[in-house]
């Protein structure tokens, strides 16, 4: 089988599957190589959320974009995301409202179907929450979670209808070329394209010192839990980010899935032990989820565990063109790369492929912002959750 690509792209998490499935649909062959297994990183603990808010824009409408993807996937696609309609509420402090107010108006002009609601509507909505803490939430009827492995899979079982190559147990171990791209070497020997695209989100920092690139680049763990729901709170509930508390909640199925938005480190080994959680996360994951459900004390334990991801000085993506001519970047998402991958994917095959971005203008993730002393801030950004 030839070693040879169009464009090779480097980890099978969901934004490569998705990169790769947007490349081999237009055409191109694409080799995609993965040093463990499909969704393996990142992709595989991502707790799934399909929301379109943030205080970024060009975030938002990356979200929307992919929203159509997941809300019509069989057709766009094939296969299954996964996707479950929840509703999404997004609570903040006090002290963030009136930004609030003004990034749902941001999100209206974008067409996202989000609006302003109070207490009493959230109560309606969920009436086993606490609401004596909030003024106003954003409400996002349409929003849910999907399934993030059963996503990448699907991504990459479609990219190889249309040609792509899949190669998994294959770890890259250095960058071939100098100024000019020409290839990889790997655990499974040389591969050899005009184009590699660094999709290995926790993975990427050494990647890209591969390339002789100098960027700030970390990694950063996030554990999760999932408890059994008491059975008053009823079949389900919303989907939540819940800045006040510094958390965020799911359902799926009887279970409520639970993270965390503080005491996430930062520099360790994406090697470690992921299947557990860190000492004391589950103790003050079922505090925090109990102040806003109380009749949570009443739920169980059903499991925990970690994970990592890349993450950026600004906890955006690097995204775009960055060292030797044909090496590009697609990391760095920080954690919220599950929801914005069918577009980002998209975008960057229009870059590769087209020289430039054509559905969303993504320059704002450009690798090169840093050295230029740039980071990317919301014109309305809430405080920072990151600590």
């Amino acid at each position: 089988m030839s070693n040879t690509a169009d464009v090779i792209i480097i980890g099978a998490g969901v934004q490569g599957a998705s990169l790769a499935f947007h490349l081999a649909k237009r055409g191109a062959k694409v080799i995609v190589l993965e040093k463990k297994f499909i969704a393996a990183g990142a992709t595989g603990r991502s707790s799934g959320l399909v929301r379109m808010h943030y205080d970024v824009k060009q975030d938002s409408e990356l979200a929307w974009v992919s929203f159509q993807y997941f809300r019509n996937w069989k057709e766009m696609v094939g296969g299954d995301a996964g996707f479950t309609r929840t509703g999404f509420i997004q609570l903040v402090a006090h002290d963030d409202v009136e930004k609030l107010k003004a990034n749902v108006a941001m999100h209206q002009r974008i067409g996202i179907p989000s609006m302003l609601i109070k207490a009493d509507d959230v109560k309606r909505l969920a009436p086993s929450f606490v609401t004596d803490d909030i003024e106003f939430a954003a409400y996002e009827p349409e929003s849910g979670y999907a399934m993030p492995s059963d996503t990448a899979n699907a991504f990459i079982n479609a990219a190889k209808e249309k040609g792509a190559r899949i190669v998994q147990d294959c770890a890259v171990t250095g960058i071939l070329g100098d100024s000019k791209i020409k290839g990889v070497q790997t655990t499974q020997g040389d591969f050899f394209a005009p184009v590699v695209v660094n999709a290995a989100g926790a993975w990427a920092g050494k990647l890209n010192e591969m390339a002789g690139l100098d960027l700030p680049y970390d990694t950063w763990r996030h554990d999760t839990m999932f408890v059994a729901r008491p059975s008053q709170i009823g079949p389900s509930h919303p989907t939540v980010i819940d800045f006040a508390h510094e958390m965020y909640f799911r359902p799926e199925g009887n279970l409520t899935l639970v993270g965390l938005e503080d005491g996430n480190p930062l520099g360790e080994s994406p090697d470690s032990d992921t299947d557990h959680a860190k000492k004391g996360f589950v103790e003050r994951g079922i505090d925090r989820i109990c102040r806003r459900i109380p009749i949570m004390e009443n739920g169980a334990l059903h499991s925990a565990h970690g994970g990592y991801d890349g993450i950026t000085p600004d906890q955006h993506p690097m995204i775009g063109a960055a060292g030797p001519d044909g090496f590009y970047l697609n990391c760095g998402h920080s954690g919220t790369g599950f929801k914005t991958a069918p577009a980002v994917g998209l975008c960057i095959s229009e870059l590769i492929l087209d020289g430039k971005f054509k559905t969303i203008d993504l320059s704002i993730y450009q690798p090169q912002r840093f050295a230029e002393g740039k980071q990317i801030i919301g014109e309305h950004p809430y405080s920072s959750i990151w600590r």
